[in-house]
């Protein structure tokens, strides 16, 4: 149920009440359903005091069950929305709600009282619970104003009383204002005056002023309360003093010393002149001038501002030009009668980094030799800079990356340049020595100096051939005289020590060859007097000298090898069968019983070319019956192709033509007559003619083998040459040569080599069983079986 309440605050009791017929209908309800406490409780509790705070626990001083709390609705009745005092239902205590002030709850010094209602119900009961709200030192006192001025005459009497600002507490009792101090002095003290509940404090002069010694005075005036600890507040007095003119213009001191940097801006403040005149009005008043008998330098550099007493840079200021500067400033006041002070002002100027040191190269050599041992003196240099102290202290390096160095001499700041190691022209023929002069000042300023030198050249390097040896290849049947080849060094040196000549070694030469070359001394174009023949001679070695043209001269030489190259030169040579008058012509008796296939007889034949220009092939150029006779054109075998008939003739003809492959082939043919006889008389020439036969193919066995012998011999070392070539090469495959020795009646030469995966072969007139021509005219294209499992080709 909603009850109206009442709450009591301070000795004032003050009541809110609402409309009289809402309180008299509360009034019956109360006689109506309950019974009122007759007795009051009273509590006590500090303001400031946290939120929560029990007070005291009412429902067990009022006598109610605790159990019972919640059913009959314990409460406080407050008529303010916000109430101060709450109770907790589960524990029947009174506990602070919201914050409490006792300055804005109650006024005045008195006791802070606040009557609060707790209302039951079931039966209704209403209980009066006095709080008295105790005060705490919470206010510091203070002042209505922070200054308070007065204005004294230095003539007023001692005991004269001004009267101060009052201090107000909102505190009461004891945490009031107690008394008022004032600060330590020789001329004034503070008295008290008690008014009802009020102090009054008043400035008392009890010593005589004189402006001359202090014209202001500054106190403190404090007033204290008497919390415990106390708490206090100030008031701040000034006191002025009047004074009369009796003073003239006076410097703090009689010299001045100021320091200013050089190159300070122009229209820069520097120094401000202090001189004092006590006196007030126009006679203390003051002008600045400068004195009458300064250097005129002085009145170009600085201007003296009379009113201020500001000195400012009227001109350029500079150290290395003068580093002391002297005034005579004068003040006066404005009396009719005007007094005069004098002072100096001496001003030291500063030096600052203003000047890059200079370097200034005294000797200089523009050009070294290449052969100059380390420490040669190149060059002298002096560094110098217009600053002074740590600004003129000047570090000297070399900046560039050059075999040259700074060494410092018995001086300071001269130094000399020097090699530092060995240096070498074909490596850098020129150096640009960059020279770094910083000092130490502030930031630091830094002066470059490029020393541009030259290296001279001397011989130290000897003519150089890019390969040793050196190969050529050299087509047979050269023209005599003509330019064939070239050999060509180099020489890092330049001018004259550059200027190379070439020679031929006769010494250690095989065969007289070097006899037959000839090489010009300029260039190294190299030329033959003779024609060279493949078959006479595969190759040849000299060696060719460079020699450079400086002083001593150096040279070197190089081995040149050089290859004959063959040429279809060189036609077959027939040699069986050979007439007794030289003639490649032959007669061959058969029996007229042989079967197809008897071999009749064979053409042999001999190319002195190799290769392609040695390889030989058979064809019948003429037979009188192409049923007949069938020709290898391999091997040169005639063999039959059937057996003989009744009507074949008895005497058949047969021209062969034999031909090498190379580019122009060149052939030869020789003539075989076929006799067809009976067997018996096949048998008597047989006899007969073997023995001939023998004789001629013994003759032509013994002329093959020397044959055999001398090719083999030049292609062994052709071969040798060509390994040995092949092994001072980097490549990337093994050539292998081999020479093909058998002979089946043709002379063949062959050449095999493998490279990767392939398989080549230079063949003479024998193929190898299981080859092929591949046909076409001059393809050159041979495919060999390989028997590692590949096959390859080569194109010559």
């Amino acid at each position: 149920m909603h009850m109206c309440c009442l709450i009591t605050m301070g000795t004032d009791t003050k009541t809110r009440t609402k409309d009289c017929s809402w309180f008299a209908f509360c009034l019956a309800l109360l006689l109506l359903f309950g019974k009122q406490a007759l007795a009051q409780i009273r509590y006590s509790i500090p303001e400031e005091v946290q939120e929560g705070t029990v007070v005291g626990n009412v429902a067990k001083d009022l006598g109610l069950e605790i159990t019972s709390l919640i059913a009959r609705r314990f409460r406080v009745v407050s008529g303010s929305k916000d109430a101060i005092f709450e109770v907790n239902q589960n524990n029947g205590a009174l506990y602070v709600h919201q914050h409490i002030d006792r300055e804005e709850l109650c006024q005045g010094s008195g006791a802070c009282l606040m009557e609060l209602k707790i209302l039951v119900e079931t039966p209704l009961e209403i209980h009066y619970v006095i709080v008295e709200i105790i005060d705490v030192n919470d206010h510091s006192p203070s002042f209505p104003e922070k200054e308070q001025t007065f204005e004294i005459a230095e003539q007023t009497l001692p005991g004269k009383r001004f009267q101060l600002h009052t201090a107000r507490d909102p505190d009461a009792g004891i945490n009031s204002i107690r008394t008022y101090t004032l600060t330590a002095n020789d001329h004034f003290e503070v008295d008290i005056r008690q008014s009802d509940e009020d102090k009054i404090p008043f400035l008392v002069l009890k010593k005589s002023l004189d402006r001359e010694q202090k014209d202001k005075h500054t106190l403190l005036v404090t007033a204290v309360d008497g919390g415990k600890p106390p708490r206090s507040g100030t008031l701040n007095i000034s006191i002025i003093v009047l004074d009369i003119n009796d003073n003239r213009p006076i410097f703090s001191q009689e010299i001045y010393q100021i320091e200013i940097q050089e190159n300070v801006s122009i229209g820069t403040s520097i120094f401000r002149m202090n001189a004092t005149d006590p006196d007030e009005g126009t006679n203390g008043e003051i002008e600045y001038g400068l004195g009458k008998t300064l250097r005129r330098k002085i009145y170009d550099i600085f201007e003296l501002d009379k009113l201020t007493g500001e000195i400012r840079v009227k001109g350029i200021v500079d150290y290395e030009e003068n580093d002391v500067y002297k005034l005579d400033v004068e003040a006066s006041d404005k009396a009719t009668s005007p007094l005069t002070g004098e002072c100096r002002v001496v001003i030291k100027i500063l030096d600052i980094n203003d000047n890059p040191p200079e370097i200034e190269v005294t000797s200089l050599s523009n050009t070294v030799s290449e052969d100059s041992k380390p420490g040669t003196v190149i060059s002298l240099l002096s560094v110098t800079d217009k600053d002074s102290g740590v600004n003129g202290k000047i570090i000297t390096s070399i900046t560039s990356d050059v075999p040259f160095e700074l060494k410092p001499s018995y001086k300071e700041n001269i130094y000399s340049v020097v090699t530092k190691g060995f240096l070498d022209r074909e490596e850098v023929s020129h150096y640009e020595i960059t020279i770094k002069a910083t000092d130490c000042g502030e930031p630091p300023l830094s002066t470059f100096k490029t020393l541009s030198i030259q290296i001279s050249d001397v011989n130290d390097n000897s003519p150089h051939f890019d390969q040793n040896p050196l190969q050529f290849y050299l087509v047979e049947n050269n023209v005599a005289g003509n330019f064939i080849f070239s050999v060509s060094a180099t020489d890092n040196d330049m001018n004259d020590n550059a200027a190379i000549s070439y020679h031929i070694v006769s010494e250690g030469s095989q065969n007289g060859i070097m006899s037959f070359l000839n090489v010009n001394s300029d260039n190294g174009h190299i030329s033959a007097l003779k024609s060279f023949d493949f078959e006479t001679l595969k190759t040849f070695q000299f060696q060719v000298v460079a020699t450079d043209s400086g002083t001593p001269s150096l040279s070197s030489n190089v081995t040149v090898n050089v290859f004959i190259l063959d040429q279809n030169d060189n036609a077959p040579v027939i040699l069986y069968p050979v007439s007794s008058n030289g003639s490649a012509e032959g007669v061959e008796e058969i029996p007229r019983n042989v079967n197809a296939g008897h071999l009749v007889t064979k053409v042999r034949a001999y190319d002195a070319d190799i290769g392609y220009n040695g390889w030989l092939l058979f064809s019948l150029q003429e037979v009188t019956d192409h049923s007949l006779f069938g020709l290898d054109r391999y091997t040169g075998q005639i063999r039959t192709l059937r057996s003989f008939t009744e009507t074949d003739e008895a005497e058949h003809k047969l021209v062969i033509l034999v031909k090498d492959n190379g580019n122009v082939s060149l052939s030869a043919t020789a003539t075989v007559v076929v006799k067809v006889v009976e067997p018996k008389e096949a048998f008597a020439a047989s006899d007969v003619k073997s023995a001939t036969k023998n004789e001629e193919e013994n003759n032509v066995t013994f002329y093959l083998m020397i044959t055999l012998g001398s090719v083999s011999t030049l292609f062994l070392i052709s071969i040798i040459v060509l390994i040995a070539m092949q092994c001072s090469k980097t490549t990337d495959y093994t050539s292998k040569y081999l020479q093909e020795t058998n002979y089946d009646g043709t002379l063949c030469h062959s050449i095999q080599y493998r490279s990767g995966d392939k398989r080549y072969m230079l063949v003479g007139p024998r193929m190898s069983i299981g080859s092929t021509i591949v046909p076409g005219s001059h393809a050159n294209t041979l495919v060999l079986p390989d028997r590692r499992g590949t096959s390859g080709e080569v194109r010559a």
